[in-house]
Formats: C-alpha cells, sequence, structure tokens
C-alpha cells in the first residue's frame, strides 16, 4: 500500500504539508462515510476512470465491458440506485446502451476528494439514492496571499497504458484561477492466457475554473470543462468512437451571514453529452448481403440543473439544512444503417424521451449531548417524464426519507450508529426506454422502486488497531428487474425481447475493515465486503449479487521508501438467475472464485515528489468478475465466457507537487 503524495495547498495561513492518506481499501471515518484522496497512488493500477477507482473501496465492483468505461457496482446495486455526483452536478449518459455512465467522464487524479456515503442516509444530493451516494469534488480555499501552486503526474504500463495528469492554480486573496488537463490511453490488454481483448481506450479532459473570493467567506466561481475520447467494447457489435463532454457551472457560497444563517449556497449547471457508436472506426468491418454498410448511431443528451441550500444554526446543539433542487434533460437519437453512403450526420436528431425533476428537502443534526447526535432529513420529489415518441406521459410524486442515531462511546474509542433510511426511485431513461413489459412493447408504466433499508455499524480507533464494521438489510418493493431472453408471441409468430418489471426484493450484507499497526513501519490491514439478494417475487437470487470478497495487505513506510503487497480473494458465486440482472447486465451463469496478488514500491526523493512502481496480477491469473458482461464474437478476437480482467500487468508513476 502506498502513501498519498505529500503535497503543498493554499490554505489561510501558509503552506502545509498534506498528511499521507492509505488508499488500497479506504475505510470508514464516520458513520456510513468513506472519503479517500484521488490524486494518492493506489495498488491495483492508478484509476483512469471513477468506476475504476470506485472498485477499490470495499463493496464496491465493476461490470467489465473493455478497458474502459465499466459501470460501477455497490452492494449488488448499480445504476441510477448509486447517486453520482460531480461537484453537485447530475451527469446523466446519452447512450441507450450504457455504454457511458456517469463515471465514464470522470478522471479521478483530477479531482480533490471522493465521499461515499452508503445507502439512503442523506437528502441533499438528489433523489434515488438507494444503494448511496458518491461525491466526486474539487475543494476550493481562500488565499490569504498571493501564492501558486500545481500538480503533475505521469504513468506508463504495460499494453501500451499511460496517463497524463497537469493541475496549476494561482490565487491572490480576491481572485482565483484554475486549469487542470488529463489524458489516459490503452492498447488492447491481454488476459492471463494471452488472449488479446478487444478494449483499448483514449480519454482526455480539459477544465478551467475562474473564482472570486472578495471576503473569505464568499465565493463565487465559474466552471468549464471540455472532454472527448474514444473506446473498445469487446461484448457488443459496436464501440464508443465519441463521448464529448460540454459543461458549464456556476457556483455562489456565502458563509456566516448572521448567528442564525450559517451558510447559503447556490449553483446551477449545464452538462451536454454527444456520444457516437458505430461497427467501423475501431474494428475490422466486413461488408456482407445483409449489412453492406457499416452502421453509426448518435444520440445525444441535454441535462440542466440547479440547487439551492440554506444551512441555519437554530441553537448551539441544532443546525438545520433547506433546499431545493432541479433538474432537466432531453434525449434524442439519429442513426444510419448505410454509414459511407447517408452517413448520420445528414440526418435530423429525433427527440425520443424528457425528464424533469423538483426536489424540496431538509436535513436536521441535533447534538442531543457531546456523545449522542441524532440526523434526519426528508425530500419530496416531483417527476415528469415523457415518451415522446409515443406522445405519452406521466408525473409522480416520491418520497423519501432517514434518521441516524449516532453514540460516542469515548471510553472504548469508537463510535456506533444506527439508521433507517426509505428512497422512492423513479424509473430511469435505461429501464422505461428500449425495453418492453411483460405484457405490452413499451415498458413505459413500470412503477417506482421503493427500498427501506436498516443500517447499522461501529468504528474503533485504537493506538495500534483501527476497526470499520457496517451492515444492512433492505427491503425493496417493485424491485426494476430488467430479464432479457423473455419470449413473446404475437401474430406473427414467438420472438424474444428484453423487458423491465417489478418483482419484491431482499438484500442484505455489508463491509469489515481493519488496519493493524506491527511497529510505526510496518502494517497490516485488510477487509471484507458481503451482499445477498432475494428475488421474492419469483422465489430465486436476485441477480447480478457480487460474491465474497476479502483484501489483505501488509506495507511499509520510511517517508522515503515504501513497499505495499494486496491480496484479493474473491470467492465462487453459485446463487444465480440467468438472464436476470440491470440496465447493464444479466446473470450469465455461476461463476469460480480467485485470488489475485499484486505488489509496489514507491520512493520520495524529496519532499512533494513520489514515483512508484506495481505489478498487478503478479501470477498472470485468468479470471473474470462474476457480473461481467458476456464476451462478444468479435473478427480476430477469442470470444470467452464473460470480459476477462488484464494478465499481468506493470505499471511506472512519478508524481510532483510545486
Amino acid at each position: 500500500m502506498l502513501c498519498a503524495l505529500p503535497g503543498l495547498v493554499l490554505a489561510d495561513d501558509s503552506a502545509v504539508i498534506l498528511e499521507d492518506v492509505v488508499v488500497t481499501a479506504p475505510r470508514m471515518a464516520e458513520p456510513l462515510t468513506v472519503v479517500t484522496d484521488p490524486k494518492a497512488p493506489r495498488q491495483p493500477v492508478p484509476a483512469h476512470d471513477g468506476a475504476d477507482y470506485l472498485k477499490t473501496v470495499p463493496g464496491f465492483s465493476v461490470i467489465r465491458k473493455g478497458g474502459s468505461d465499466g459501470d460501477p457496482v455497490f452492494r449488488g446495486m448499480a445504476g441510477s440506485r448509486l447517486n453520482i455526483t460531480i461537484d453537485g452536478e447530475q451527469l446523466l449518459g446519452g447512450c441507450s446502451e450504457r455504454m457511458d455512465p456517469p463515471t465514464a467522464y470522470i478522471s479521478p487524479e483530477s479531482y480533490d476528494r471522493i465521499t461515499i456515503l452508503k445507502g439512503p442516509q442523506t437528502v441533499l444530493h438528489g433523489p434515488g439514492n438507494s444503494a448511496g451516494t458518491v461525491l466526486f469534488e474539487h475543494t476550493q480555499k481562500r488565499s490569504e496571499q498571493t501564492a501558486w501552486k500545481a500538480y503533475a503526474s505521469a504513468m506508463t504500463g504495460s499494453f501500451g497504458r499511460y496517463d497524463l495528469v497537469a493541475d496549476i492554480k494561482a490565487a491572490t486573496p480576491d481572485v482565483y484561477l484554475q486549469g487542470t488537463g488529463t489524458r489516459s490511453h490503452s492498447g488492447n490488454y491481454e488476459d492471463g492466457e494471452g488472449r488479446e481483448v478487444h478494449s483499448r481506450y483514449t480519454r482526455w479532459s480539459e477544465t478551467l475554473k475562474a473564482g472570486l473570493t472578495p471576503d473569505k467567506d464568499t465565493r463565487i466561481e465559474l466552471g468549464l470543462t471540455r472532454s472527448d475520447g474514444e473506446a473498445a467494447y469487446a461484448d457488443r457489435g459496436v464501440d464508443g468512437s465519441k463521448f464529448t463532454r460540454e459543461n458549464v457551472g456556476l457556483k455562489f457560497s456565502k458563509e456566516k451571514i448572521s448567528p442564525l444563517v450559517e451558510k447559503i449556497e447556490v449553483q446551477w449547471y449545464y452538462n451536454y453529452i454527444d456520444h457516437v457508436m458505430d461497427n467501423y472506426k475501431l474494428r475490422k468491418f466486413t461488408p456482407s448481403a445483409a449489412s453492406p454498410e457499416p452502421a453509426a448511431m448518435n444520440p445525444d443528451r441535454t441535462t440542466q440543473g440547479g440547487k439551492a441550500i440554506v444551512r441555519l444554526n437554530l441553537n448551539d446543539a441544532t443546525g438545520i439544512a433547506l433546499g431545493a433542487d432541479l433538474q432537466t434533460n432531453v434525449h434524442t437519437n439519429r442513426a444510419s444503417g448505410l454509414q459511407w453512403t447517408r452517413p448520420f450526420q445528414d440526418r435530423a436528431r429525433e427527440e425520443d424521451a424528457s425528464f424533469r425533476n423538483y426536489g424540496l428537502f431538509g436535513e436536521l443534526t441535533y447534538d442531543a449531548s457531546n456523545e449522542d447526535r441524532w440526523i434526519g432529513g426528508l425530500r419530496a420529489d416531483r417527476w415528469h417524464a415523457e415518451d415522446v415518441l409515443s406522445n405519452n406521459q406521466r408525473d409522480r410524486t416520491l418520497v423519501s426519507g432517514f434518521g441516524r442515531y449516532e453514540r460516542i462511546l469515548e471510553s472504548l474509542s469508537s463510535t456506533v450508529y444506527a439508521g433507517l433510511g426509505h428512497a422512492e426511485r423513479f424509473p430511469d431513461y435505461w429501464e422505461l426506454f428500449n425495453k418492453e413489459s411483460a405484457s405490452s412493447v413499451s415498458a413505459f408504466r413500470t412503477s417506482p422502486e421503493r427500498t427501506t433499508q436498516f443500517d447499522v455499524g461501529a468504528i474503533y480507533t485504537g493506538h495500534r488497531l483501527s476497526l470499520s464494521a457496517s451492515g444492512f438489510y433492505s427491503r425493496v418493493n417493485d424491485y426494476i428487474l430488467i430479464q432479457s431472453g423473455f419470449l413473446k408471441t404475437t401474430g406473427f409468430g414467438p420472438y424474444t425481447t428484453t423487458i423491465a418489471r417489478n418483482v419484491d426484493a431482499t438484500t442484505w450484507g455489508g463491509e469489515l475493515g481493519a488496519a493493524y499497526a506491527l511497529t510505526e513501519r510496518w502494517k497490516i490491514d485488510g477487509s471484507l465486503a458481503y451482499v445477498r439478494g432475494e428475488n421474492d417475487t419469483d422465489h430465486r437470487p436476485l441477480a447480478q449479487m457480487t460474491p465474497l470478497e476479502g483484501r489483505l495487505g501488509l506495507n511499509y513506510d520510511d517517508k522515503i521508501w515504501s513497499f505495499g503487497s494486496l491480496l484479493r480473494l474473491v470467492d465462487s458465486q453459485n446463487r444465480v438467475a440467468v438472464n436476470q440482472g440491470n440496465i447493464v447486465g444479466q446473470d450469465l451463469g455461476k461463476s469460480s472464485g480467485f485470488a489475485i496478488f499484486s505488489l509496489n514500491v514507491g520512493w520520495r526523493p524529496q519532499p512533494g515528489m513520489l514515483v512508484a512502481a506495481g505489478v498487478d496480477n503478479l501470477f498472470d491469473k485468468t479470471y473474470a468478475e462474476f457480473i461481467s458482461k458476456g464476451g462478444a464474437m468479435l473478427p480476430g478476437f477469442t470470444q470467452t465466457t464473460r470480459v476477462n480482467e488484464p494478465g499481468r500487468m506493470l505499471w511506472l508513476k512519478a508524481g510532483i507537487n510545486f
């Protein structure tokens, strides 16, 4: 396990050195919350997108489709059950086949902090967070003097992998300007048996932020982001040849307004996704009688939204956050099956779907004593969805809320907590559109999902030993199940299709983390994560539940040299529901367990600089995650049951703070 790169930050007084942060398996620091530094080196190989980073957190897995753009899964839940925000903004992909989840547009190392909130235990960050909420955030502090800082890193590795990151900020007490650029590339990787996987990608992004800080309590910020790329997919007949994102965000915050009003925050954002998928740019196209020319599709999505929050201090023990948020998104598409002679670029876009949501929320914190805290929240959301092609509309008001009790046991150096949460989630685009129902050709009337979950846990921090444990039990009414291969009969004969339908489900499980300092320089740590799900309607296992996973690391760090080892152990999964699952994938069958061993070393030649090297999958194991997509038949490649993970990978990374 490598420690974080010591870096300079612009603080109120002077530049300071950041503390070391371990990131092989980040653990809870406070109830139901995991906070990690995405700039810190990590094992396995440094992440190139948001899902790739999240899979290092106990309880998370990734549905692999190729080398990039996997879908994150937390406690067996994927898609819009896991709320992803980028600096408070909602980002929705354009691909109707889920090529581009929100995390596909995130370069983790360009952010300052990633916060994971487990379960439906907040109402502040948008609707539908039945599994949890992930916040990718930039942090800004007012500088008390004219100053600048810069961070840069470069990584190279097997299979032609390289990542470049540059981040520079200049500030005075009244104004700041920050520019960030990233580029990530990889060729096709090979699995442990040397079989090439259609998986290459190239992604880049550039962000510019300009802010005004006329005093220490006021900030106005304008942010602009543009990114693009291409990615090959091993699980389907097309690749992604364009992933353009254009973003504008405006924020205002004011603190310490009065003894009652602690802070006001207002933001507005605009996100536009322009996506192209085709079967000829990143793979060989062979004309046939059925397909004389290649095909291409060009969906896009425009998402706009905003949020306003006022934080009040009702008294010394009680604080409340009150707010409202809104979001609208419009999806269009155009396509061509004769791309050479009648390209999609010459066709008009056709709107197929639009969504609108207005939310009101409040979250209260009450410190009953120095040891006891109560936290609760409530939100109401008014949803409107429109199937433009069929001129069909629907409206729904949904209510979510939670309550949690926390107690500090000072004599035991521990915190214990218990919470009950309820989240009502409106069906997303991928559940309502491009799917049928069991009784019709449209799933547009699929019912909202209602999750009620009990969370419990404890955190212990001792001199040498630290422990964290979290468990949950969840009942989901009208769980939205995606089922492929569903047989229907019409006047023209039988056919199979993919449907969305509601079932009732139960899930339970949790995570356990521990770290023990053997000496001042040697430490051992580990984690366990488990989830189990039942489809109560069909009386069978709930699909896409990840198997039991454990991680064990032994680490050394003397502040100049560091060494880390990581053993990842994943059990087999025999509880399956073939052809059932979520908007990303369905169960393919049982899977085998596996063990993966990785090593890394690090050297700090001077403060603010780190050179690190590692080898992932040291023994070149051939394996696939249980939830990975099925491998497609592609010319020049070997088809596998699932998309296999990379074999042995060597990497070298250097980073420096100025």
